[in-house]
């Protein structure tokens, strides 16, 4: 009964480490399969980072061309705008010395219809102008301008210096 017993439950180890032995191999079947399957989703998500990665990039570049064609257009409207400013200063002093020659003017034409033949020389804001009524010449800083304020043209300089100085 012995030899039986000890064949029993020799024979019995065996189907138990034979079950083990499967059951052993199926959890390394399992797990290389999870390791596997694991190892694709990592290089899935390595994919999927990669391709976030390269369209973060893509719009890195497109934003900075971007933003440099909006400083170029802003550099442009400011010389632009400058230039503008300067040019209304300009006209600005113009329209100014223009007003003080023309009300000069009216003074000085005041004053020769009150002397009604005076030649010579009068003071008006503190600047002379001279006069010879017969000739029908008025005389501003040198310049004629009895028949002249229609020649005035860009040829022709309108300002002093002291006037650009403020």
């Amino acid at each position: 009964m012995a030899s039986s017993s000890g064949t029993s439950s020799g024979s019995s180890f065996l189907q138990n480490s034979g079950s083990e032995e499967d059951l052993q191999q199926l959890m390394d079947q399992r797990k290389r399969k999870r390791m596997i399957s694991n190892r694709e989703s990592a290089r899935r998500s390595r994919m999927r980072k990669q391709k976030h990665l390269d369209d973060l990039t893509g719009q890195v570049t497109n934003l900075r061309r971007e933003n440099n064609q909006i400083l170029t257009s802003m550099n442009v409207t400011t010389q632009q705008y400058l230039n503008v400013e300067a040019e209304n200063s300009i006209l600005r002093a113009q329209l100014s010395e223009l007003s003080r020659r023309l009300e000069s003017l009216n003074e000085i034409i005041a004053v020769l219809e009150a002397n009604n033949n005076f030649n010579g020389l009068v003071m008006v804001h503190n600047e002379p102008y001279s006069f010879n009524f017969a000739q029908n010449d008025i005389m501003l800083d040198g310049f004629n301008v009895t028949n002249s304020w229609n020649n005035l043209s860009a040829n022709h300089p309108i300002m002093t210096a002291d006037v650009l100085q403020y």
